[in-house]
């Protein structure tokens, strides 16, 4: 599988910092973006067809899905519109959220299945999509929130935490992964999180420990949040390989060799 950071900014866009987006592709198969915060659009535009893209949503906060709208506006307006829909899986609501913040009218919902056929994650119940396998794991957000567990084609396994607090869930999702993708939005200071909504820098380290991933890439790291000091956090609590994944940054998932 191949990774493309398109944006990995938490909770709010920056300059050139677009929020949470992420392009995987299988060889020889079309993509599957997951997630479609606030400037992601712009950015998936410079790597891929949006008429060929399958959506994936972890869950419903604007900084992981409304730049949806956008996509909805190209998909039906853009020269060479969409000629038919596109899978798009997210948590219970999807469409209605997505319509919601697509309309022209306050108050009322756009009609989106004209572009997307839309299905709704169950907690442990897979998806088949584009040569990838997609197993949700209902995680410790609000509101309903499902990290992901994607197995590409040749047994590489790409874990994504979405948001979440500290659960054991999220180390269930994470066990043996090749890559585990997992926030950690500040340091690991009480006084500045409230509990049960995101991890910080330690919390990321003691779950990639726990689940024994082979490698750990850093995301949905806000603005405003010192960025070397939740990496510092991390390695102190993990022992493989880490990272701070960046925007634009592409990353290859390969299961590892035999023996």
């Amino acid at each position: 599988m191949r990774l493309t950071v398109l944006g990995c900014a938490g909770s709010v866009n920056g300059p050139g910092a677009a929020c949470s987006g992420y392009l995987v592709q299988a060889e020889g198969f079309d993509p599957v973006l997951i997630d479609c915060g606030h400037g992601v659009f712009g950015e998936l535009l410079a790597h891929a067809d949006p008429n060929t893209v399958s959506v994936l949503l972890s869950h419903l906060h604007a900084d992981h899905c409304v730049d949806l709208a956008a996509m909805l506006v190209w998909r039906r307006w853009a020269p060479e519109p969409a000629t038919g829909r596109s899978p798009l899986v997210g948590p219970p609501g999807t469409a209605v959220r997505i319509g919601a913040a697509s309309s022209e009218y306050p108050g009322e919902v756009d009609d989106i299945s004209d572009t997307y056929d839309v299905q709704e994650w169950q907690d442990r119940r897979k998806v088949e999509l584009n040569g990838l396998v997609i197993e949700p794991f209902k995680v410790n957000h609000p509101p309903s929130t499902f990290g992901l567990r994607i197995t590409g084609p040749d047994g590489a396994v790409l874990t994504y935490s979405g948001d979440t607090g500290v659960c054991d869930e999220v180390v269930e999702l994470a066990r043996d992964s090749d890559l585990f993708l997992c926030e950690a939005s500040w340091t690991h200071d009480p006084e500045n999180r409230p509990p049960n909504l995101h991890l910080s820098g330690t919390e990321a380290g003691q779950v990639a420990q726990k689940a024994g991933v082979r490698s750990l890439g850093l995301t949905h790291i806000v603005p405003w949040t010192d960025a070397d000091a939740i990496l510092d956090e991390a390695r102190a609590e993990y022992t493989g390989p880490l990272q701070l994944v960046h925007q634009g940054q592409v990353i290859e998932v390969r299961p590892p060799f035999p023996g």
